[in-house]
């Protein structure tokens, strides 16, 4: 009797530490997966493409995701500090430099669109007869005839890549013509528009929004105003609060063919044409 009591024991004190381990390590993995934060630019918020694809990414993976929509910039010192899993954003070069200095394990393509340069209904002040497709024969004109128009200003991806054409013009903008917001893609939109000015905007933001802004098209088509979009999973060293698999799980959706091809679906209905043009790279 003793020794069965003996082996029952054993037997109890052996499912309780078998329940406990399994209860320890299933606990860590439902947080770890449970959700990310993805730090991305204005325009895939504004341009209304993340509210189409994420929820099907929570539905096939379970992960909810958090979105903290500013600029690239702001988007990779984010990365850099620990202070989210994954990045969508669009600036390669700066891209690139985050990987290369360890902030990020590796880059992915994932679609790109194009810049417009947008401006007062009508065009009054001529640009888009002056130079329809040729940006920096636009700026050139915007600063000799000292044309009113909004920076983003707020080292975003749309902000870097206007002041790179700005250096393409050797010209530096500066006096009252010039006006930087240091806002997002939607608000300096409505800026513009209230201002009647002339601003560059990605054109997935501008053709979300055109019903609600008088701006028009000036000039577009311009192979400098190609638009990249990459995604960026944060290295985990940075943190201990990276959730690293949860980040990868949404890097490999995003570049799986189901995402690309919702990618590629995303505005045909409303505008006849996709606001982005999927391109994985993996």
């Amino acid at each position: 009797m003793k020794k069965l009591l003996s082996i029952l024991m054993a037997l109890v004190l052996s499912i309780g530490l078998f329940a406990g381990c399994t209860g320890e390590k299933a606990e860590p993995e439902q947080v770890q997966n449970g959700s990310i934060i993805l730090s991305t630019t204005t325009s895939t918020r504004d341009s209304g493409l993340l509210d189409y694809i994420l929820p099907e990414f929570t539905k096939d993976t379970g992960i909810e995701v958090k979105v903290v929509a500013v600029g690239t910039g702001k988007a990779l010192e984010m990365g850099k500090n620990g202070e989210a899993d994954v990045l969508l954003v669009h600036a390669k070069a700066s891209e690139e430099a985050f990987v290369e200095a360890g902030d990020g394990l590796e880059r992915h393509d994932v679609m790109y669109n194009d810049f417009v340069l947008v401006g007062p209904q009508g065009d009054p002040a001529g640009v888009k007869e002056a130079a329809p497709s040729d940006i920096v024969a636009a700026f050139e004109k915007i600063n000799s005839d000292k044309l009113k128009f909004v920076s983003r200003g707020d080292d975003s991806g749309t902000h870097k890549k206007e002041l790179a054409l700005w250096s393409d013009t050797g010209i530096t903008p500066e006096g009252d013509y010039y006006v930087e917001a240091g806002s997002g893609m939607a608000d300096v939109l409505k800026m513009a528009d209230e201002m009647k000015a002339y601003t560059l905007t990605d054109r997935a933001t501008y053709l979300n929004l055109k019903d609600n802004l008088s701006l028009e098209i000036a000039v577009e088509k311009d192979e400098k105003m190609f638009n990249q979009y990459g995604v960026i999973p944060v290295n985990p060293e940075k943190t201990e609060n990276i959730n690293a698999q949860g980040a990868k799980a949404f890097v490999d959706w995003l570049l799986s063919e189901k995402a690309q091809k919702m990618i590629s679906e995303y505005g045909v209905d409303r505008f006849g044409m996709p606001l982005f043009t999927p391109n994985a790279s993996k």
